[in-house]
């Protein structure tokens, strides 16, 4: 019978070790079950779990591969397996594969610890670990973000259960924990859609407004229950408009030249344009901002509300349909059509409670710094990075995407 046996490999890493290891069992013609490696700080952790046929025998392929990694100054060490011990594992790959995301400013020890116990905790083996941002520099305390992606394999009896802990650490840690299934949609989504108002800006343009006009305090306090989830959406909408009733139509441009783009949100757009991602603001706010924003970062599609202007004033209504959370949740299925794509290609980021809708429709939704109603309700959530973030939870390294930022023109 073949014989199952397991080498594993460390060592200073250097160019070539793949070809030198696997031209020696090749001479044997061992044939190859599984095969990984990792390099970190240019230390090798390299493992190959092969079959030797009858005829080959184990030992002339050990002495030849202690030879040779002995002379190379590698550590080896080889673990026989048996055939039970290979089908239970092999029968073991088929079980569900998740993706568990841990985004901070820096990533500490702890984190990662807590991390790992809950997966544990949850019936879940950690296969990979990998750093997706890049190494941080010793001589600087700009730690802009950093991100480390844990494949884990299992059953969990409790997925909300599993959810609920992630959220609890990460607010106990001040990081964003994300969990999503490994599916084939999560490296393939083809459409992000954007709430406008505290999402790709930082401001609440209502709220603006209502500054203008001298009612600020006001709007302020019906925005920010409304956000909570505490009021619903048109009803609020419509007290809040009726309150700018009057106010003059040249202040509109100005509060568009000044209003500030989100952490990140550039960085995003411009790198979702050159991956082919195509893009939408489905906003509650008013769509002479969305415009603005469209021609300043080149997004695809814009809906949000119309602002009535009578003889260069506002008239406290808008043109046509508010612009709700149902009709969100509408828009991106309708957008997701006219694409050709399935929902579950689809992004869909926001923060207020109006943004439920289309986050709970797509196939990946995230509540950014999002209200803690939303947080809890949404199944992904990114409170302590910028937008940005949002490109780690595809599976993006920041080798790739600072592409972007190199040659803004890609």
């Amino acid at each position: 019978m073949s014989e199952l046996v397991l080498v594993n490999v460390s060592g200073r890493d250097k160019p070539g070790l793949t070809s030198e290891i696997t031209g020696i069992m090749g001479q044997y013609d061992v044939r190859i079950l599984d095969i990984g490696q990792a390099v970190i700080h240019d230390h090798l952790t390299w493992g190959i779990l092969i079959e030797i046929p009858d005829e080959s025998k184990s030992s002339p392929v050990i002495r030849d591969l202690l030879f040779r990694l002995h002379s190379l100054d590698l550590q080896v060490r080889f673990a026989p397996i048996t055939v039970e011990e290979y089908q239970a594992w092999a029968e073991g790959r088929n079980r569900a594969c998740y993706i568990v995301t841990l985004l901070s400013r820096d990533i500490k020890a702890e984190q990662i610890a807590r991390v790992s116990a809950i997966t544990a905790r949850h019936g879940l083996n950690i296969d990979n670990i990998t750093r997706l941002s890049a190494r941080p520099s010793l001589n600087s305390s700009d730690n802009r973000i950093a991100c480390v992606e844990f494949s884990v394999r299992g059953t969990p009896s409790d997925l909300e259960q599993l959810r609920a802990d992630f959220l609890h650490i990460a607010g106990e840690m001040n990081v964003d924990i994300a969990f999503q299934e490994d599916s084939i949609f999560r490296r393939n989504r083809r459409l992000v859609v954007f709430d406008m108002d505290s999402t790709l800006i930082e401001a609440e343009v209502i709220d603006e407004l209502a500054h203008e006009a001298g009612v600020g305090e006001q709007v302020a306090e019906i925005t920010e229950r409304a956000m909570h989830g505490e009021l619903d959406f048109s009803q609020s909408f419509a007290e809040r408009l009726a309150l700018l009733k009057g106010l003059d139509e040249s202040v509109l441009e100005g509060i568009a030249n000044r209003l500030r783009m989100t952490e990140g949100a550039e960085h995003l757009i411009r790198s979702l344009k050159a991956l082919g991602y195509r893009t939408a603001i489905l906003s509650g706010g008013f769509t002479y901002f969305a415009r603005h924003l469209q021609q300043k970062l080149g997004i695809d599609y814009i809906y949000a509300n119309e602002l009535e202007i009578v003889d260069g004033k506002v008239t406290g209504q808008v043109k046509g349909q508010i612009v709700d959370g149902k009709r969100k949740a509408e828009l991106l299925l309708e957008i997701a059509g006219k694409e050709h794509i399935s929902r579950e290609q689809v992004i869909a980021v926001g923060d207020g409670a109006n943004d439920l809708p289309m986050l709970s429709q797509a196939g990946l939704g995230v509540a950014f710094r999002a209200k803690p109603l939303v947080k809890e309700s949404a199944r992904h959530s990114i409170s302590t990075l910028g937008l940005d973030a949002i490109l780690y939870l595809i599976g993006f390294r920041e080798s790739e995407t600072n592409l972007f930022l190199q040659n803004p023109d890609r």
